[in-house]
C-alpha cells in the first residue's frame, strides 16, 4: 500500500536549514498496524502528514497504491486523501458547533453521499461506539474519551483503507485509552491499515510492528507477536 524510499523533509528560513526527516525508507502492507515512537521532535507528526498527503517533501520517493505521489497534481492527492485515507489527533478536531451526529456526518457531506445513505452510515457508526445516547450533543458535554469516540467514528464513517492516528490516546486516562485501543485493535482486525504515532509502548503493543524515529532518520523497526 506504501512505499517511502530515502524520503526526506526540509523546512528553509532565510538562515536555517532544518532536516525533519532524513533518508527514510518505510513500506507498509495493506492491512498492517504500524506504530511509529521517538522523542519529540524526531520527525514522527510530520511523517504522519506526508503518509497522509498534507505535508509534501523535498526528496525521495513516495508511493501510494502504485501511484507515485510527487507526480500527482493537487486535485488527485486530494480525491486519493478522500477516498482511501481517515484522521485521528490527540486534540480530537472535532467542530464544537456541531452534535456528534453532525460531527460524524460531516466527510460524507463533502463526499457527495445521499442524505439517507448518510442517515444508515452515521447511525450504524454511532451504534458500533456505543454513543447512540449522545448523537444530540456537543463535545464539550462528552468526556474525553467520548469524544475520541467521535473523533474516530468520524474517521470512520466514510469507510477509509488507511487510518492515520496521531497520538490518539495522549489526552485520555488510561482506562478510556485501552477502549479507544480496542477499538483500533478492532479497526484492523476487519481489514483497516492503520498507522499510529504514539509515546506509549502500551499502546504501540497493540500493533503489529513498532517503528522508531531518531533525529529524523529511523533508527530501528520491531515486530510484535500476538497470539
Amino acid at each position: 500500500m506504501i512505499q517511502l524510499h530515502h524520503l526526506s523533509k526540509i523546512y528553509k528560513s532565510d538562515t536555517v536549514e532544518t532536516h525533519a526527516l532524513k533518508e527514510i525508507s518505510l513500506q507498509v502492507e495493506e492491512g498492517e498496524f504500524v506504530s511509529i515512537m521517538g522523542p519529540s521532535g524526531c520527525g514522527k507528526t510530520t511523517l504522519l502528514n506526508i503518509i497522509g498527503l498534507l505535508d509534501n517533501f523535498n526528496r525521495g520517493l513516495y508511493i501510494f497504491d502504485s501511484k507515485e505521489v510527487k507526480e500527482l497534481a493537487e486535485r488527485e492527492s486530494e480525491k486519493i486523501r478522500k477516498d482511501n485515507i481517515g484522521f485521528v489527533f490527540q486534540n480530537f478536531n472535532l467542530l464544537d458547533e456541531l452534535t456528534v451526529y453532525e460531527n460524524i456526518e460531516l466527510p460524507l457531506i463533502y463526499l457527495g453521499v445521499k442524505s439517507s445513505e448518510r442517515k444508515l452510515r452515521v447511525t450504524e457508526i454511532l451504534e458500533r461506539i456505543s454513543l447512540g445516547h449522545r448523537s444530540g450533543h456537543f463535545p464539550y458535554q462528552l468526556s474525553g474519551g467520548q469524544q475520541q469516540k467521535v473523533a474516530i467514528g468520524r474517521a470512520i464513517v466514510a469507510k477509509p483503507r488507511l487510518i492515520l492516528a496521531d497520538e490518539p490516546t495522549g489526552n485520555l486516562d488510561s482506562e478510556q485509552g485501552s477502549e479507544i485501543m480496542e477499538m483500533l485493535t478492532a479497526l484492523n482486525e476487519s481489514g483497516t491499515t492503520i498507522i499510529m504515532v504514539t509515546h506509549s509502548i502500551s499502546d504501540a503493543a497493540y500493533s503489529s510492528r513498532l517503528v522508531k524515529l531518531m533525529d529524523g532518520h529511523l533508527v530501528s523497526e520491531k515486530s510484535f507477536l500476538h497470539v
